[in-house]
Formats: C-alpha cells, sequence, structure tokens
C-alpha cells in the first residue's frame, strides 16, 4: 500500500507544478482537469501524510519503550502504542477504501427525477419535500443545482420534477439514492391524526455528454403546447412547452422551464439523451450488482429503499439496515451520514470481492 501511496503523492506533486505553467494556465480545458485531478488526489494525500506520521511515531513510542529506563516514561510510551496502534489501523481502513477504483461514471452531473408515487395529493408533497431536501444538500457541497422541468402537485409539491446538479464527484455521491422512497406521517389533509404512508421514486442519471450517447434527430418526435401557469402573455400565447418522444424505446420527456420553444427543446434533449444513457448504465450496474449481496448502488428503481417515519422521527435505509434518528436536519438536507455508510458498505463489498486498484 506504501508503494501506491507514494506513486499517487508524486504524481500529486507533479500535477501541482503543472498548475503552476503558463501554458496550462492559458489552455482552461486542461488546466479544469488538472485541477481537477489535484483536488481528487488531494484526499488520498492528506491521509497518506496522516499515515507516515502515524508510523513514525509509533516506531518513535517502540524504540522508548525498548531503550528507556524511567518507568513512568515506559508507561506513557505504552499508552501512545495503543493509541497510534488504534489510528493506524482506521488509517488503514479510509485509505483502503480511498484506493478502490472508483466507476467512470461517479465523476458525471446528474439529471435526478423525482416523481411522487401511490399516495395521491400526500406523495406529491412528499415530492416536494424531497425536491427540497436534495436541493438543500446540493448547495452544501457547493453544486449547481437548477430545476429543468417541474409538473407540479394540486395541493403542494411536486408530481414529477426534473433537477440538473452540476459539481465534482455527483453522481458517485446520489446515485445511491435512486429508488422508492416511502413516508409514513399524518398528512395535512388528514382529519382523524391517521398516519398514512406515501411513497416517491427518485432516479439519478448520469449527464449524458453527445460522446456518451449517440441521439439520431431521426429517432425523435416533438410535440408543442402552451405553457399553463404564471409567466404572462408569452407563457399563454406561444407554444413553448416541449414534449419530445424517443421512437425506439417510447421515453417521453418534457420541459417547459425556459421562456423559448428553442430553449425548451435543448434541455428537453439533454434529457432525454441523459434518460436513455441511464439506462446503459443502469444494465452495467446491474450486472454487478448481481454479484454481490446487496442492491447499495444496483440500478433497481423499483426497490424500497427507504423509510421516513415523522411519528417516531427516524430514517431507515433497508439496504444497510441502518437507522438514524434526527429525521428534521435530514429532510432538510443534512443526509451525508447516510451516504457516507452507503458509500462504505458498497466499498466493503468491493474489496471483498477484490476490486482494488
Amino acid at each position: 500500500m506504501l508503494d501506491k501511496l507514494e506513486a499517487i503523492n508524486a504524481k500529486f506533486t507533479d500535477i501541482g507544478v503543472s498548475l503552476t505553467n503558463p501554458d496550462v494556465v492559458s489552455d482552461q480545458k486542461k488546466y479544469m482537469n488538472l485541477s481537477k485531478e489535484y483536488r481528487k488526489l488531494e484526499k488520498i494525500v492528506v491521509k497518506y501524510n496522516a499515515y507516515k506520521k502515524c508510523l513514525d511515531s509509533h516506531e518513535f513510542a517502540k524504540e522508548v519503550l525498548a531503550e528507556e529506563q524511567d518507568a513512568e516514561l515506559r508507561e506513557m510510551a505504552k499508552a501512545d502504542i495503543i493509541t497510534l496502534e488504534e489510528e493506524k489501523a482506521e488509517l488503514e481502513e479510509t485509505i483502503q477504501q480511498m484506493l478502490i477504483p472508483k466507476d467512470p461514471q461517479d465523476e458525471k452531473n446528474v439529471m435526478l427525477e423525482i416523481r411522487a408515487g401511490a399516495g395521491g395529493d400526500e406523495a406529491s408533497i412528499f415530492a416536494g419535500d424531497l425536491v427540497r431536501m436534495y436541493s438543500k444538500f446540493c448547495e452544501k457541497q457547493g453544486w449547481k443545482v437548477a430545476l429543468i422541468s417541474a409538473n407540479n402537485g394540486t395541493s403542494g409539491g411536486f408530481k414529477e420534477a426534473v433537477l440538473k446538479i452540476e459539481g465534482d464527484d455527483v453522481y458517485g455521491t446520489l446515485k445511491y439514492e435512486s429508488g422508492v422512497h416511502r413516508v409514513q406521517r399524518v398528512p395535512a389533509t388528514e382529519t382523524q391524526g391517521r398516519v398514512h404512508t406515501s411513497a416517491a421514486t427518485v432516479a439519478a442519471m448520469p449527464e449524458a455528454d453527445e460522446v456518451d450517447f449517440e441521439l439520431k434527430d431521426s429517432d425523435v418526435k416533438m410535440e408543442t403546447s402552451r405553457s399553463g401557469g404564471a409567466g404572462g402573455q408569452n407563457v399563454n400565447k406561444v407554444e413553448t412547452k416541449v414534449q419530445l418522444t424517443h421512437g425506439p424505446t417510447g421515453v417521453v420527456v418534457v420541459c417547459s422551464i425556459e421562456r423559448t420553444q428553442l430553449g425548451n427543446r435543448l434541455r428537453a434533449m439533454e434529457m432525454l439523451r441523459s434518460k436513455l444513457y441511464e439506462e446503459e448504465v443502469r444494465k452495467h450496474e446491474d450486472a454487478i450488482a448481481s454479484k454481490r449481496k446487496t442492491l447499495v448502488s444496483s440500478g433497481d428503481r423499483s426497490a424500497k429503499i427507504r423509510t421516513y417515519n415523522y411519528p417516531q422521527g427516524r430514517i431507515t435505509d433497508h439496504r444497510i439496515s441502518k437507522t438514524m434518528y434526527n429525521l428534521d436536519d435530514f429532510i432538510n438536507g443534512d443526509i451525508q451520514e447516510m451516504i457516507d455508510a452507503l458509500m462504505f458498505a458498497e466499498n466493503a463489498e468491493k474489496m471483498k470481492a477484490g476490486e482494488t486498484a
């Protein structure tokens, strides 16, 4: 492991030097790619430096124990060795997980589609809660979030919403959120105080570049209509709403966020390309997941993955049997601990399967 870490540290140093080169700085694309790789390697290098410091301290404490005659100093050295061995084990486990190769899709931006499921108006309200939850989480990560498609619920929330999320390792983080999310609570419309169960589905789709998936114009049928809702005379009189249908697969996307038909068509093509590309990624993930015990990052979009129980203030992720009791904070975007646990579970399976660099 040390050999790998030393090689990574050398590469990190080389990239740091390259980023000061005027030729690299003037090439925006090259500079951005190197900066991204630098930030990725920096996380490993920080742990590597902590690991080296721990090894040095451990070796020093062993030397003190072997050579020192003073009883008090020997006891201190013994205590240090115990502490440092625990720290060393924790760092080794963390570094081993960081060295597991990432899926190339992990660095992609995401189209996050959230749909109300069973439960009527309450399901739409819950879908709206999830939209807000993910928006707040993404803002905390410093990611850019844009609502690019929305179908409002009759009593609030969304029947369907699509968020475009841009940033570092977005898909690698949000891919664990795909599946059925279930909520148990007393709806605002319930007069008897009874707890209802509703659901919403989440699909995290890696954004597809044109080179990722070839989408032929001849395969796409476009229909236009007038956008409803507020927005002035232009919205009501001009057919700006765009619906695209992919003939070979029957996949349909609708976009009415932009003020022009061209703007909505470009957005809709982006959504359609990502949906079709996501199907290919899902097949790839299914093939991988079939070799493992859990469905942590499988493409199974119909699996019930998480329950939000309001009466008990808890969230339970059924894939890893993890329960947390901070529902209010969780629904307000504090979901990192759960995502970390899901990542850890998947990486543990990868390590068992020998999927290391």
